[in-house]
Formats: C-alpha cells, sequence, structure tokens
C-alpha cells in the first residue's frame, strides 16, 4: 500500500501501525536469530513510509530503528482515567502498581508515580519461551489491590502466575492492564482460572476467537480517539506534545 501511494505521487506516506509487529525481536538473545524490529522498520522505510505512528513499544529504543519521525503515543493516556475512574467506584485507596517482570519496571514507575502509589516488581524466570518457571515478588503485597501494568499479553502465563502469586502473598485484588491483547494459545482460559478480577486491554489488536470461551473478565477500551487527535494535529502541523501523559 505504501508502495502503491508513492508510486501515485503522493506527497508523503504516514503508517499508523496500532500493534507494531516483531516488536519483541529487539536484540540478538541468541545466536543466530534475526532483530526482526529493525527488519520490519528498514521494510517500511524501503516501500517509501515517511513517518510511524505506534502506541507503547515494547522496547522504546526501538524508535532509534527508523531514520524518520516515530509518534510513539502512551496507552497510559487511556488507562489512566478508567483506573481512577475504578479507584473511586471500588474505594481502591491502598492501591499499589505491579511490574509483571523486571523489563516493565519502568513503565509500572511510571504509573506509581502518576498515581502517588507504591510500586511492586515480580520477578520471574522461565522455563523456556513463553513459558514461566518460577516468580515471586518485590515490594509490600500485604492488603493491597494490586494493578500489574504491561505493554502486551500473550499467552497469558505470566500475567496469571503474577495473579495467583500475589494472592497467595496476600493482596486483597488483583486487576491487569495491558495495551496489546494478542491472547495466543490458551491464553483466554488461563484468564478466566486466575485470581484476575479485571484485565483492561485497548483494541490495537481485535479480540479474536471468543466464541465460546469466558471473556467476562475482559474490558475493551478503544484507542481510536487518541490516534485520531494525532493524526488530526500532525496533518494540520500542530504540537503533539500534548497527547502524551509520559
Amino acid at each position: 500500500m505504501i508502495d502503491a501511494a508513492k508510486r501515485a505521487s503522493a506527497y508523503q506516506v504516514i503508517a499508523v501501525i496500532p500493534y507494531f509487529g516483531w516488536a519483541r525481536q529487539d536484540r540478538k538473545d541468541r545466536p543466530r536469530v534475526s532483530i526482526g524490529a529493525k527488519m520490519v522498520a528498514n521494510l517500511l522505510q524501503s516501500a517509501g513510509c515517511d513517518r510511524v505512528m505506534t502506541c507503547d513499544l515494547h522496547a522504546d529504543q526501538i524508535q532509534g530503528f527508523f531514520d524518520f519521525p516515530v509518534d510513539h503515543i502512551y496507552a497510559s493516556s487511556l488507562f489512566l482515567p478508567y483506573l481512577r475512574e475504578q479507584i473511586k467506584e471500588h474505594n481502591l485507596d491502598n492501591l499499589s502498581i505491579a511490574a509483571p517482570d523486571m523489563g516493565g519496571a519502568k513503565r509500572a514507575n511510571a504509573y506509581s508515580r502518576i498515581l502517588g502509589c507504591p510500586m511492586i516488581i515480580c520477578h520471574k524466570s522461565r522455563a523456556r519461551a513463553n513459558v514461566v518457571g518460577s516468580m515471586t515478588a518485590i515490594g509490600d503485597v500485604e492488603g493491597r489491590d494490586v494493578v500489574i501494568v504491561d505493554d502486551m499479553i500473550d499467552t497469558a502465563g505470566t500475567m496469571a502466575k503474577a495473579a495467583d502469586m500475589l494472592m497467595e502473598k496476600g493482596a486483597r485484588s488483583v486487576r491487569a492492564l495491558a495495551t496489546h491483547p494478542v491472547f495466543s494459545g490458551q491464553a483466554y482460559e488461563k484468564i478466566a482460572a486466575s485470581a484476575l478480577k479485571e484485565v483492561v486491554v485497548s483494541d490495537t489488536i481485535p479480540l479474536r476467537n471468543t466464541e465460546g470461551r469466558d471473556i467476562s473478565k475482559i474490558k475493551v477500551l478503544s484507542v481510536a480517539d487518541i490516534f485520531a487527535d494525532v493524526i488530526n494535529k500532525v496533518y494540520n502541523y500542530q504540537s503533539i506534545s500534548n497527547s502524551f501523559v509520559f
């Protein structure tokens, strides 16, 4: 589509990619593997893309893979207002924000700073790819209403195990916020069977294969308004700085 637009003399082509594919493959974590995120960036540039708009990259430094502007939108501007409503509605006055692993500590810290609440870090070791081995929590869990914040939920193994572990350690309730609902494998079943009270996701990826599955715990919020606002500002040469919460 980018190539077709360029060959039709388009002045500029902007790719709006709510979920940037291969974002987790941003480095060589073992020999003889591709750096897929960089490859996709190269493909977009080779096709003639002039700018990219995306949401909650797996790692902020992926923006450096592009040699043209990247508008990196944070779903926090969607989740924070919803979370504040839940705090009032359910009297979550002893809220704690949790990172499901060490890699998500920066994101969780931003939420805890804005909401003025403590942070918990879940430390995990993997048995193999997409399979969590053991997990423990760093921080005060006893009697807290915990919200786990992550950029995506894939198989839901980490999220379900973290929720169960936090409840075992004395948490009063556990909820989850995640931008990209990949939901592969038995993700729906794991969420339904876990201690999670609610899982809030965005619609950067539409929910798939939900027929006959229990999705009562899953709440979907739309990123359409956020992207529409940024698209409008970019088109009209306006600053988009106010569109970012952190």
